[in-house]
């Protein structure tokens, strides 16, 4: 593959996800936002590999910012755990560690049977009318390929349970181990898989709805292992990954 690759692999995606450029979209904030979108645009479609260095100076060119904004940008990928920061070395794609994406399910799994068991007995009706509505945001996301958008509903649908069951230390652990295999998702997750992810929850629901705790905890552990299953986990450390993304950041008229 070209060195050029993947940063033409992102321009088009940046050029395809962008809303055409109002008067809002001149603010600091948005600028940083599109940047941010158009990297995690290229991570998810697996045209910027692990590992990829993201030169600042070059994406600003691209999108004739400032380093400054690339670099909220770089921070913001940082936090999300996309981008790794290394003092002297610059920003790179994270490398996630399918050991660790492994381990991360086997716990869930254990976490979440019992969790959703307890929900079964103890959700109200309210709460389920909740998880609806949040269903039809998931629905909603995957339908418009809204890629973080729906990676991080379909993540927070685990998260909401176990918030709703009062168990705080419960909702924290869990949203650490999904805030760690959301990655694994973002990268890897084809807009197929997601689809499946929502037609699960969908039925996990519906178990919970009429306080059927075995089909419950059958239906969360299968999905856990469907999602695992349908991560593309065998990405190797040659070919694209040592690509520079000169193109693929590149979005038609941006900024212009």
């Amino acid at each position: 593959m070209p060195a050029t690759a993947p940063l033409r692999a992102i321009r088009a995606a940046a050029s395809a996800a962008s809303p055409r450029r109002g008067r809002s979209e001149s603010s600091t904030d948005d600028a940083t936002r599109r940047i941010a979108d158009a990297i995690v645009a290229a991570i998810v479609e697996r045209r910027l590999m692990p590992g990829t260095k993201l030169a600042e100076q070059k994406i600003a060119d691209i999108f004739r910012v400032s380093r400054t904004l690339v670099r909220q940008a770089l921070n913001q990928l940082s936090r999300d755990q996309l981008v790794t920061l290394e003092r002297g070395r610059g920003a790179r794609v994270a490398r996630p560690s399918v050991d660790e994406a492994r381990q991360v399910f086997e716990v869930r799994r254990v976490l979440e049977a019992a969790m959703i068991r307890r929900a079964a007995h103890e959700l109200t009706g309210p709460q389920v009318k909740e998880l609806r509505a949040h269903l039809k945001a998931e629905q909603a996301a995957v339908g418009r390929l809204d890629i973080s958008g729906r990676t991080r509903l379909l993540a927070d649908f685990h998260v909401v349970i176990a918030g709703m069951l009062g168990n705080q230390v419960l909702a924290a652990m869990l949203s650490e181990l999904v805030s760690r295999s959301s990655l694994i998702a973002l990268m890897y997750q084809s807009a197929d898989s997601a689809g499946h992810s929502l037609d699960e929850h969908v039925a996990i629901v519906d178990a919970v709805e009429q306080r059927d705790a075995r089909t419950a905890a059958r239906l969360m552990a299968a999905h856990l292992a469907h999602v695992e299953e349908d991560l593309r986990l065998d990405f190797r450390s040659t070919g694209p990954t040592a690509a520079r993304p000169t193109t693929a950041l590149q979005p038609a008229a941006a900024f212009a």
